[in-house]
């Protein structure tokens, strides 16, 4: 059952906020040269999580430029793109050092400490490899950076 407070955040992010996380998530998926079956299907996944139709992801993918960068706001909604990120660098089971940097600069963007974004990512990874839930992780990242 979808809740009124879901729908109101989605509304109040807005669609720009939505296209530049796809935006974000397919940068890092092709930043190796690749864009492999599972990464497309976990970036369907996390757009129909955010209301972007199939169209509109191909529109963004085409045209990455026209999306404007919008840092995410709030605690939950940056984690949360943060997340996304790292599960996108990891789906493939190889870690790509462009990927790694460029989940690093985002976490730096969304206003993460410098000298704890390695072990942050690395944390994250950790979690989803293990098949820890988005919130579940964000828990145990709290705790670790305390």
């Amino acid at each position: 059952m979808i809740k009124l407070k879901d729908i109101l955040g989605l509304v109040s992010q807005g669609n720009g906020s939505a296209s530049s996380h796809m935006k974000n998530l397919i940068e890092v998926a092709a930043v190796d040269g690749q864009f492999l079956d599972v990464e497309m299907n976990l970036l369907k996944t996390i757009a129909k999580r955010h209301g972007i139709s199939d169209s509109r992801l191909q529109e963004i993918r085409k045209n990455p430029g026209a999306i404007k960068f919008e840092i995410p706001t709030g605690k939950q909604e940056k984690f949360s793109q943060l997340f996304d990120l790292v599960h996108m660098m990891s789906v493939d089971d190889q870690v790509h050092e462009e990927e790694w940097k460029l989940c690093n600069l985002f976490a730096v963007k969304f206003g993460y400490e410098r000298s704890r974004v390695e072990e942050l990512i690395e944390s994250v990874k950790s979690n989803i490899q293990n098949g820890q839930s988005l919130s579940e992780t964000m828990k145990r990242v709290e705790w670790m950076l305390g």
